[in-house]
């Protein structure tokens, strides 16, 4: 199982609610996309945290998540929702189950 997460740091204009409607899409759409196991999303509690939204999924696989990464749903997501919102992005993916070589997963 992998575990998925991107942090986003949110240009300027963004408002709160358009963060509320970001996070509304990211489960809405995403979840369409039967790789995808589950997700969470969130917005920071802190106003001084470097990274103030985030999307966290689920895949079985990397080769899972590779084909997550080309599912129409997602280029759509990408083109509308987090390019035109997103100043900066870090991508983090971890294995989560003990003992399983990442790099046959």
């Amino acid at each position: 199982m992998v575990h998925h997460i991107s942090l986003f740091k949110l240009k300027p204009e963004v408002t709160p609610a358009r963060v509320e409607e970001m996070m509304m899409n990211a489960r809405m759409q995403l979840l369409k996309i039967p790789e995808v196991l589950s997700i969470k999303c969130g917005k920071r509690i802190n106003e001084e945290m470097t990274w103030p939204f985030f999307i966290a999924i689920d895949f079985e696989s990397m080769d899972k998540h590779e084909i997550y990464r080309e599912d129409p749903i997602y280029v759509k997501f990408v083109e509308e929702i987090i390019k035109p919102n997103v100043a900066d992005t870090l991508t983090l993916d971890f294995e989560m189950d003990p003992g399983k070589d990442v790099q046959f997963s």
